[in-house]
């Protein structure tokens, strides 16, 4: 049984869409955390 084409488009659209909101996301925490080490280290 061979794969629609449906299913050929959306997986990797679906994949890609993970791939960057995951990247926004991961992005936001370590910005997050280095601001907060630097206003740890301010003190």
């Amino acid at each position: 049984m061979t794969p629609t084409v449906e299913h050929v488009v959306f997986i990797p659209c679906v994949l890609a869409l993970g791939v960057f909101v995951g990247y926004l996301l991961g992005a936001r925490a370590v910005r997050e955390e280095l601001r907060r080490k630097q206003e740890a280290r301010k003190r």
